[in-house]
């Protein structure tokens, strides 16, 4: 199938774009993000701000995504300025830079993953300290390897295109996911530390919740932006493949219903196992399923199996959120430089492992990028691009969200009137919290880093 310029592919079916829009929701963010936000920011007080921002926030974000690209048919930076007018560019661009930010690092933690894939079938963490394998295998020469490994399975499965390398392969790793998690969840059920850790994750403090608003508002803006890989152009990209008979809400729901249940999945696997070892979910942090997780594997029954079980598939979900980044990219060199997807995949792969290898040289770094693209980046693309549906093309997205549906009725108003007041009110708060917390990292962690070199 030829992909030169102007001949786009397209999803074969209905069931293909659902499970890649999953796939690229159900990532790391799920897994490896997830849990250490839930630790951090107070248990189940954040899950309760998280599951508000997926449904009232995220979901008709995303729709707003879905219109921009299923309108326009076109990448990122050409679906926008299509859609809006050539000054709009700018915020394409934006999308584009911020999937290039967010897999930078997510490859290097992609890295991690299949390393302790290896470790766990080795028994390699539970014959030492997990913190001491985990720094042993984090930084330096390990890391930048294993970096370089995981993009290229991501560039080799973009590399065939949206139906014979993306399509297919969600349909085959969206499935395993969801089954392993699922076999996962029951067996974190039976260990000794699972009533506990359900109190902690299910039972919401409102007391928590008032007394560290100002930290879990904004990290549960990100994590929900995060997780539904909304504000980075990915959304868009996925529905320009779409046919305009498509109903947009029903497909939007089944995402946000997937993705939500496998974050909830993976916080029933990871507390009681956390729990069980009698390890303090809060002060896990950025290691959680690298240090903590791995650790608590130690001292449970099947430890090692069930570690190499986890990390599998924390891998399959990683690789699949990771080929979803890299297409915003792609594509756009696809649709506005008449690129081949070979040659376009290579290279564009080739500029991410460089703009992560830095990420190698400390953890640090990672929550230099991931603060940046989750708490400020993602959400200043989402008000702008808010804005442009909203204020300037009302009637357009109205028409185009009525597409593959009998009658919308006043149901389109109200979700245009959702997104442009609360959303926007709520991911401005996000956004000046955000800001906040990223001048307080720079002056604190990362100062300190830039000292001891």
């Amino acid at each position: 199938m030829s992909t030169g310029e102007g001949v786009r592919e397209s999803w074969s079916t209905r069931i293909g774009f659902i499970l890649a829009a999953v796939g690229s929701a159900v990532g790391l963010g799920n897994i490896w993000r997830f849990p250490f936000q839930v630790g951090q920011e107070g248990g189940a007080a954040f899950l309760v701000m998280y599951l508000a921002f997926v449904v009232l926030i995220g979901f008709p974000a995303m729709l707003v995504e879905f219109v921009v690209g299923r309108r326009t048919g076109l990448n990122t930076v050409g679906a926008i300025k299509e859609f809006g007018t050539a000054r709009w560019r700018y915020l394409g661009g934006l999308f584009v830079f911020i999937g290039f930010v967010i897999l930078s690092y997510y490859s290097v933690v992609g890295g991690w993953v299949l390393r302790y894939i290896l470790g766990s079938g080795r028994g390699s963490y539970m014959d030492a300290s997990a913190g001491e394998y985990f720094v042993s295998i984090a930084s330096g020469t390990d890391a930048l390897v294993f970096h370089a490994i995981f993009m290229a399975i991501v560039v080799a499965i973009v590399g065939l295109g949206v139906q014979r390398g993306i399509e297919l392969s969600v349909k085959i790793m969206v499935p395993a996911i969801i089954a392993i998690f699922a076999i996962l969840a029951g067996y974190a059920f039976t260990l000794d530390g699972a009533a506990e850790a359900y109190s902690y994750y299910l039972q919401p403090n409102l007391d928590v919740l008032i007394n560290n608003w100002a930290s879990i508002v904004p990290a549960a803006a990100g994590q929900a932006f995060f997780t539904l890989s909304l504000g980075m152009g990915v959304m868009i990209t996925y529905a320009s493949y779409l046919s305009e008979d498509e109903n947009l809400a029903i497909d939007g729901t089944s995402i946000v219903v997937f993705n939500t249940g496998i974050s909830i999945l993976a916080g029933l696997i990871v507390f009681p196992i956390l729990f069980t070892a009698g390890v303090d979910p809060e002060t896990s942090g950025a290691g959680a399923i690298f240090i903590s997780v791995a650790q608590a594997l130690t001292d449970i029954p099947l430890g090692q199996v069930i570690g190499v079980l986890f990390f599998a598939t924390v891998a399959i979900a990683a690789v699949s959120s990771a080929i979803s980044l890299i297409e915003v990219v792609v594509s756009y060199a696809i649709d506005e430089f008449g690129m081949d997807r070979v040659p376009a995949t290579l290279a564009i792969g080739f500029l991410i492992f460089l703009l992560g290898a830095p990420v190698t040289v400390d953890t640090v770094m990672v929550d230099l990028y991931d603060i940046l693209a989750a708490q400020i980046l993602l959400v200043i693309g989402a008000l702008l691009l808010i804005s442009l549906v909203v204020i300037f093309h009302t009637e357009e997205a109205l028409d185009e969200i009525q597409k593959g549906v009998t009658d919308l009725g006043w149901w389109g108003y109200l979700w245009l009137w959702i997104v442009g007041v609360p959303v926007v009110i709520v991911l401005g708060v996000s956004l000046m919290l955000g800001l906040d917390t990223y001048v307080k990292f720079l002056q604190g962690p990362f100062a300190d880093f830039l000292s001891s070199l």
